[in-house]
């Protein structure tokens, strides 16, 4: 005789199926329940489900709605698939992109959790990142970030010797307003003199200077700039992708 193999739905509904024939025979469902183990309430809804549906109402249903409220809706994971796929980024990064770009507020779990049900929680083996082409430095509000940087000038003197002399420069990134001032020595003085003036010349309130690690934007340039309410920012080396516009700037006017 061949063996029947039944699955575990199967053999889900057989067992039902014998609590509710052995119920019907013995009469009595207390007893019943006792002698399978099973509680009352479970046993009549076995029952209820099997009168109005015979043995498709004894499936096991599923854990969850079909539509749940909380389901992440399809365009956002249209666009995580994307980002993955296309740049190969992280569950952190397409946040940041998401928020950004698209302002879409979604967590790293949830990103991660929609990955792995497409199976692309791991990426090919020998996949790099692809750099997604953004917009830096570049911001809407006038005085949101200003550029600082100094450039080195050697001139003439009046009988041909070389004169060596530092040209400060600020750019603010929204207007593109520049200003620029010269000066004989390359020190924190006259860096606070620079600021000072761009304080008084700009025609908006400077919020944040953005500026390099020189040694005149020092200890007590930082704080003569923080005591007049506008926050200095270290520009790290090789952080930025393209130049800074005070780098765009030097370059058009060689």
């Amino acid at each position: 005789m061949e063996e029947v193999f039944l699955t575990n739905e199967e053999r889900g509904i057989q067992r039902k199926l014998r609590v509710l024939q052995h119920a019907k025979k013995i009469g009595n469902a207390h007893k019943n329940c006792q002698y399978f183990g099973i509680g009352r309430s479970i046993f009549y809804r076995w029952r209820d489900a099997y009168q109005k549906h015979g043995e498709a109402g004894l499936k096991n249903a599923k854990s969850i709605p079909k539509n749940p409220a909380n389901q992440t809706p399809a365009e956002i994971v249209e666009k995580v698939l994307y980002l993955r796929r296309k740049y190969h980024l992280g569950p952190i990064r397409i946040v940041w992109y998401l928020a950004r770009d698209h302002g879409i507020k979604i967590s790293d779990a949830g990103v991660c959790r929609i990955l792995k049900h497409n199976g692309l929680n791991r990426l090919p083996r020998g996949a790099q990142m692809r750099k997604l082409h953004t917009k830096r430095y570049q911001k809407q509000v006038p005085g949101h970030h200003i550029q600082v940087d100094v450039k080195f000038l050697t001139c003439r003197g009046k009988r041909g010797e070389k004169v060596s002399r530092f040209q400060y420069t600020a750019i603010n990134d929204a207007t593109r307003v520049r200003a620029l001032k010269v000066y004989e020595k390359h020190t924190q003085v006259n860096a606070i003199d620079f600021i000072e003036h761009i304080i008084e010349k700009f025609p908006f309130r400077i919020r944040k200077v953005r500026t390099d690690n020189g040694h005149e934007l020092q200890t007590k340039f930082h704080w003569h700039v923080e005591n007049s309410g506008v926050r200095q920012a270290y520009i790290k080396r090789g952080t930025h992708n393209g130049k800074t516009p005070y780098e765009a700037l030097r370059d058009r006017l060689k």
